[in-house]
């Protein structure tokens, strides 16, 4: 069955449209509430319990009281975090014993748009047939529990304080981040006060960037979307090593102290390399986006790669589904499941960092093995309802420009999860063949746009 709001990453768009209005979402928390408190038996008397926490859009205020309603209406308590990561709040529920954990918010996205996200009580995304379930009861007139019955709200004082624990208890006890001077860039989002606490907390001098958030500026030229802010800010503080996360703090891209970009996959190989040296690693997960070089490299380490489709939750379903520890994106989601149940930007760094020491390398050293293929993406806006996959002329261009690379290379075309954008990536050995067939592919989605309509 088709999804109707929720997309790969929980319910997103624009804020005061469809689906990201006050009556829809209060809607949606009755509807999670019914459908998850379902699936539990509880003690005799206990009511059942979600967290809910969000990022710093200014909308986040008027969609979480809206969730509030909808649960306490479902006879749901709701415990309330405030600006939290979105990984904060899958550790909190699982830490105290919740039945779900909420996040409000659009990750990546610009202010004006918003989403929700869900995690179940062991700390992890929804199955998707959850999700079906909660979509299909959100269709359903909005029912009201007995007053007797309603549920109750509280906030949580020191869940700030709680997470910033548990991400230091992730970081190996041998070591600190004594003599590092990092700059920290939070994207005036919701890991603003965490993160600079964790780092420092850990020994290092850090200097915060992108830690005003005002409801408005999340994300905006900064964070792990914009990581020429972290490259300015780490040459002009003459810093070691810069760290960028996005909005709700999930994503991270790093800069070494020379300027350099090391996003998703070369991170994800700094930590590779140092647990295959260190015996623990069985395998690496990444997606349809991950560079071939980053295959090949993994695959001189001597561990199985395998690609899901693109999306954090698919990196996890296929790292359960195989057993497997370690998966991400190059978009700078990483996994470590024998650190946190979910994709953590802070913890990600972290585990490099632990890396970098464990190994006595630099963060250049430490991917020197790694020679990337040349990678073009673009993305071309798409009408609301125009069928891109069936376009005959779309296919074709798909086609010459495979034919054309041969096995030198290799073609991608998908919808994004999150914004009506088709994504069109071409990889292959020669960056100017590359970048000439992504654009004529681009061009010919562009066009047929128009034309259609």
């Amino acid at each position: 069955m088709a999804r109707k709001y929720f997309g790969t990453d929980g319910v997103r768009g624009k804020v005061g449209e469809s689906a990201i209005t006050p009556d829809f979402v209060m809607r949606l928390g009755y509807a999670a509430g019914v459908t998850l408190v379902g699936r539990e038996q509880l003690p005799r008397g206990d009511r059942p319990a979600v967290l809910i926490g969000k990022d710093t859009r200014i909308s986040g205020y008027m969609l979480e009281a809206a969730l509030e309603a909808g649960f306490a209406a479902a006879g749901v308590d709701v415990l309330l975090a405030g600006p939290v990561p979105t990984p904060a709040v899958a550790y909190l529920t699982r830490a105290l014993r919740l039945q779900a954990g909420v996040v409000i918010s659009a990750s990546h996205n610009p202010y004006y748009d918003n989403g929700i996200k869900f995690f179940s009580a062991d700390g992890s995304k929804l199955a998707d047939a959850v999700e079906m379930e909660i979509e299909a009861r959100v269709e359903q007139p909005m029912g009201c529990a007995e007053s007797a019955r309603l549920g109750k709200a509280r906030r949580i004082g020191d869940a700030a304080g709680r997470y910033v624990e548990f991400c230091k208890s992730t970081f190996p006890n041998e070591l600190d981040l004594r003599e590092l001077r990092i700059v920290l860039d939070c994207a005036n989002g919701a890991a603003y006060q965490i993160a600079p606490s964790v780092f420092h907390e850990l020994g290092a001098e850090v200097v915060s960037v992108g830690v005003e958030p005002n409801g408005l500026n999340i994300n905006e030229r900064c964070g792990a979307t914009s990581p020429e802010h972290l490259r300015a800010a780490v040459l002009a503080n003459k810093a070691d090593l810069g760290i960028a996360l996005d909005g709700d703090g999930d994503r991270l891209m790093m800069v070494d102290a020379s300027g350099e970009l090391y996003d998703g996959d070369k991170l994800l190989y700094v930590i590779a390399s140092a647990q295959r040296a260190q015996g623990r690693l069985d395998g690496v997960v990444g997606t349809l986006m991950s560079n071939l070089g980053f295959e090949h490299a993994v695959g001189r380490l001597g561990v199985p790669f395998a690609r899901a489709k693109v999306g954090d939750r698919y990196v996890l379903e296929m790292l359960q589904e195989k057993g497997w520890k370690l998966g991400g994106e190059n978009s700078g989601h990483i996994i470590c499941l024998d650190r946190h149940t979910t994709g953590d930007g802070i913890i990600s760094a972290l585990q490099v960092l632990a890396a970098l020491q464990l190994t006595g390398k630099s963060l250049a050293e430490a991917c020197s093995d790694l020679v990337f293929y040349p990678q073009k993406l673009i993305n071309v806006k798409l009408p609301a309802g125009f069928n891109w996959q069936a376009h005959a002329g779309i296919a074709a261009a798909a086609r010459d420009a495979e034919a054309r690379l041969g096995s030198r290379g290799r073609v991608l075309l998908r919808p994004s999860g999150t914004e009506p954008l088709l994504r069109v990536m071409v990889e292959g050995q020669d960056g100017g063949e590359v970048e000439g067939l992504a654009r004529e592919i681009a061009d010919c989605v562009a066009k047929a746009t128009v034309a259609q309509y």
